[in-house]
C-alpha cells in the first residue's frame, strides 16, 4: 500500500508539498505538480480510497491516532482517549486506537482503506506530519489540538491563550506585580503546541499589566521533583509570591509542599492559580483557583463535527476554540 511519504520521496519533495499539489490547497509550480502527479501514478497512490465507499455502507468506526512516546504523560493522554471513546460510543461509533510512535504511518494505513469513517487526531505537534495527510485524503479528519499550520484543517481545542490571559488578569487584579509560571516539561515545549499557546497568553497579558514574569519548565519529566523544587525556591528567593501552574498534578503538589515548608499559606501569604489543568484539582492538599482543561468538551465537539460531516452537513475547515472558565477556590491573596 503506497503512502504519501513514498510519493514525496519519489518526487523529491516534502509530504506537505505533495498534499498541497494533490489537494489544490496552495499554488504549486507546474513543474513540481507534474513530477508529483507522475510519482503518484507510477506508485499507484490513491488518496481518495477511503471516499469510495457507497452511501450507507459506513463501518461506524473512527480511527483515533494518539502516538505513545517515552515522554508521554499517560494519565493526561488517556483521559482524552477515554473521553473520545465515550463520545464516539454515544453517537454509535467504535474507536480504532492507533498508537504508533510514528503517528503518520497508522494514519496513512487507515486513510488508504475503507476501514474507518473518520479520523480523530490527538497529541498534535507544532509541525505535525498528520496535517499534510489530512489535507491529502478525503476521509473526514478532526484535530483535537492545533498545529502551527492549520490551513485547510478542522481543529478543536481549549483557547489556551485566553486561559493564560485569565490567570494573569486574576493575579493582576489582586495587585501582584511579579509572577512565576511553572510550566510543562522541557520536551513538551518542543513536541506539543498547547504549552506554547498558554505561555504566549501569559506573556502577552503580563506585558499588558506591566507584570514581571519568570517562566520555568519543570525538568525532563513530570516526576522531576528536584527541578520543580529548584524553580519554586528560586521564585521565593526573588520575592515572587504569585504562581501560575500549567503542569501535571505532581508539580502542583511539589509546589504546595515547598510553600508549606516556608510557612507560607496559599490564599493568605501567596497566590497560586492552576491553569489548563486536565486532572481533578480537588484531590490536591490545598484548594486552588483553577482554569480547567476538560477533555470531554473538546472530544465531544470533535466527534460531533466528524458525525456532522458524515451526515452531509457542511463542516468548514476552521479552528473551534473552547472558551476557558475560571473556578474560584480562594487561593489568590492580595499582594502584601
Amino acid at each position: 500500500m503506497t503512502t504519501i511519504h513514498e510519493v514525496a520521496e519519489a518526487a523529491g519533495v516534502s509530504i506537505s508539498t505533495v498534499s498541497y499539489a494533490l489537494s489544490g490547497k496552495r499554488p504549486i509550480s507546474d513543474k513540481t505538480r507534474t513530477r508529483i502527479e507522475k510519482a503518484a501514478r507510477d506508485l499507484g497512490y490513491e488518496p481518495d480510497a477511503g471516499a469510495r465507499m457507497l452511501a450507507g455502507r459506513r463501518t461506524h468506526i473512527f480511527a483515533l491516532t494518539e502516538p505513545l512516546r517515552a515522554d508521554t504523560h499517560a494519565p493526561t493522554h488517556m483521559a482524552f482517549v477515554l473521553a473520545t471513546a465515550v463520545a464516539a460510543r454515544r453517537r454509535g461509533y467504535d474507536i480504532l486506537l492507533l498508537t504508533d510512535e510514528q503517528a503518520s504511518d497508522g494514519m496513512n494505513r487507515v486513510a488508504a482503506s475503507n476501514l474507518v469513517d473518520a479520523i480523530l487526531v490527538l497529541d498534535v505537534a507544532p509541525d505535525d506530519e498528520r496535517a499534510a495527510i489530512a489535507r491529502a485524503v478525503r476521509t473526514p479528519t478532526v484535530f483535537i489540538g492545533i498545529p502551527d499550520d492549520p490551513d485547510g484543517l478542522t481543529c478543536v481545542d481549549l483557547d489556551f491563550e485566553a486561559a493564560g490571559h485569565l490567570a494573569v488578569d486574576r493575579l493582576a487584579d489582586a495587585g501582584h506585580t511579579r509572577v512565576t509560571l511553572l510550566g510543562q516539561t522541557e520536551v513538551s515545549y518542543r513536541k506539543s503546541n498547547f504549552p506554547r499557546r498558554l505561555l504566549h497568553g501569559v506573556q502577552t497579558r503580563a506585558l499588558d499589566h506591566g507584570i514581571a514574569l519568570r517562566s520555568e519548565t519543570t525538568g525532563a519529566s513530570s516526576t522531576d521533583t528536584a527541578a520543580v523544587r529548584s524553580a519554586a525556591e528560586s521564585a521565593l528567593a526573588r520575592g515572587d509570591r504569585a504562581f501560575i501552574v500549567h503542569a501535571a498534578n505532581d508539580v502542583h503538589e511539589t509546589l504546595l509542599t515547598v510553600l508549606d515548608e516556608h510557612g507560607l499559606r496559599v490564599g493568605t501569604d501567596v497566590s497560586v492559580v492552576s491553569a489548563a489543568a486536565s486532572f481533578d484539582t480537588s484531590t490536591l492538599t490545598v484548594p486552588l483557583d483553577t482554569i480547567p482543561l476538560v477533555p470531554q468538551q473538546s472530544c465531544d465537539l470533535a466527534v460531533d463535527l466528524a458525525v456532522r460531516h458524515l451526515e452531509g452537513h457542511r463542516v468548514p475547515a476552521q479552528i473551534h476554540l473552547i472558551p476557558p472558565e475560571y473556578h474560584i477556590a480562594d487561593s489568590v491573596s492580595p499582594r502584601r
